[in-house]
């Protein structure tokens, strides 16, 4: 018979995170709960392995809490209450338990924290939310350093961060190596050496879970990957790979932190995003063993500053964004941009060799780096003027580690430059040029990389100049793409209406590219 006065805490699937001070102690009168529920698979359309790995992964969390002695109510997506909301889910709970007290931790997206707080307001019982024990900043910071700008400059937080935590400074105020960022020194392209590193992730076979997600009726698009999942799914694991990746990889990760090859599509990079972002590790400990990594003289100071740049820098940046701008901030489109997404955004089949590859490997490994995502995929998608909302929907679904509160900001704002500025100090766009430069994707495309007319000509190169020619009105007194307009003045009526024509016949038929 359940026992009175119960406390019902709710872990998220994206809170497994056995270090919290929940854990710390055993009591028989708190019940745990964890829900593979519809509202989370179908919110929007899911990559296969994102929907596995995160539900994989609960089920070993909870099968620890047990381990551990803790009581766990378990709801799985077989079950008929995986169908109701997860407040009909807790309310449920209560009246099952007989619960004088409801806890959570602060969910990351805001459509679950007010879902859980306007059921708070509504509940009898007391209702309680506590930080998630993860963040290096709370909520609000990013709010109260940016207040009274106009610009949000992740620069200016990142040195923030570094000094208020301490991280790479020789003193209280200058950074060790005397230089806070070596973002101009990571820039190489990759041409075969050094070797990618063996990838370090163990494979788990969860093709019975894949069958009863499946059999429940849970949509999805790319590879499953049932038999072989590659990633992390316990702490420990997650560990393990963090080790990898500070032994063999990091000390490469600067010099090829942008590079993108057909070759090896892991190349230096961590791939801990997902563990992160479902707090299987924490931000300090992945920075600390990095930082001490360069100490120990293991890792260069520009692939670890870079590394951790990205951590205690862009990550707790664009959180603060998104707290900060949400709601609303989904629905930013600067340049009213509507056009549909492409049909081979969801099979990769486009005679592009490079968003081809970015594409097919996004949904085959549920996983592209940052520049495949802003500069391969978020590059186009900008020029071709695509719906950011569309943009943003695929983002969030297609990647493993996407969830709202990073990849809102990173998608609408950072590429696709959706509020017009308070984000990114300019449009992220490209010709082919740059691409070729960081890649080898060029060789043996379709499209001819030096072409700006004609059939064969690489849609990037029309499609760059006429965005700049149209938006010509918002865009020519920004500094730092003044060298576009300056190009643009030079050239002749002909050739301005030659790109314009050729971006208008590719933009009328995007399918055909």
């Amino acid at each position: 018979m359940p026992q009175a006065k119960h406390t019902l805490r709710l872990i998220l699937g994206d809170q497994l995170n056995l270090q919290h001070r929940w854990f710390s102690e055993v009591d028989d009168a708190t019940t745990y709960i964890l829900m593979e529920v519809r509202q989370e698979t179908d919110y929007v359309l899911h990559h296969a392995q994102k929907i596995l790995a995160i539900f994989a992964a609960m089920r070993e969390m909870a099968r620890q809490l047990h381990a551990a002695g803790h009581r766990v109510h378990y709801i799985t997506i077989d079950d008929v209450e995986s169908v109701r909301s997860i407040p009909d889910n807790i309310e449920a709970l209560i009246t099952h338990y007989r619960a004088s007290a409801f806890e959570y931790q602060a969910p990351d997206e805001w459509r679950l924290d007010e879902q859980l707080y306007q059921q708070g307001r509504r509940s009898s019982i007391s209702w309680l939310m506590v930080d998630s024990d993860h963040f290096y900043t709370t909520r609000n910071e990013a709010a109260d350093i940016f207040a009274g700008r106009k610009q949000w400059l992740m620069e200016f937080f990142y040195r923030q961060m570094r000094v208020a935590h301490g991280v790479l400074m020789a003193d209280a105020k200058k950074p060790v190596g005397d230089q806070w960022n070596f973002d101009h020194d990571n820039r190489k392209p990759w041409r075969g050496t050094p070797a990618e590193p063996i990838d370090p992730r163990i494979l788990h076979d969860h093709s019975l879970l894949w069958n009863t997600i499946v059999a429940a009726g849970v949509k999805s698009f790319g590879a499953s990957r049932a038999d072989c999942l590659p990633w992390a799914l316990s702490r420990e694991e997650a560990l393990l790979q963090l080790d990898a990746f500070i032994g063999n990889a990091l000390p490469h990760f600067g010099d090829f932190q942008d590079a993108m090859s057909s070759q090896a599509w892991r190349l230096f990079h961590s791939l801990l995003s997902f563990a992160l972002n479902v707090k299987m590790l924490n931000p300090r400990e992945v920075v600390g063993r990095a930082e001490a990594a360069y100490h120990a003289g293991h890792a260069p100071l520009a692939a670890v500053e870079g590394f951790i740049r990205q951590i205690l820098g862009w990550r707790e940046y664009v959180r603060g964004v998104y707290w900060a701008h949400m709601p609303g901030y989904e629905s930013k489109n600067f340049f009213g941009h509507t056009r549909a997404l492409p049909s081979w955004f969801w099979d990769g089949k486009t005679k592009m060799h490079c968003l081809s590859q970015a594409i097919s490997q996004s949904l085959e490994q549920a996983h592209a780096h940052h520049i495949q995502r802003l500069m391969v995929i978020g590059n186009f998608a900008l020029l071709a003027g695509l719906d950011p909302a569309e943009v943003h929907h695929w983002y969030l679904g297609i990647y493993i580690d996407a969830f709202e509160w990073v990849e809102l900001p990173n998608t609408v704002g950072m590429s696709q430059f959706g509020d017009g500025g308070l984000l990114a100090t300019k449009p992220y766009v490209s010709s082919a040029a740059y691409i070729d430069r960081m890649s080898d994707y060029c060789k043996g495309c379709h499209y001819d990389k030096k072409a700006r007319i004609g059939d064969k000509a690489c849609p990037f190169n029309a499609l760059y100049w006429d965005f700049f020619h149209r938006n010509a009105r918002v865009l020519e007194r920004n500094p730092r793409i003044g060298m576009a307009y300056r190009q643009l003045e030079k050239m002749e009526d002909a050739a301005i209406l030659d790109f314009k024509q050729q971006a208008a016949k590719m933009l009328g038929n995007l399918n055909a590219l």
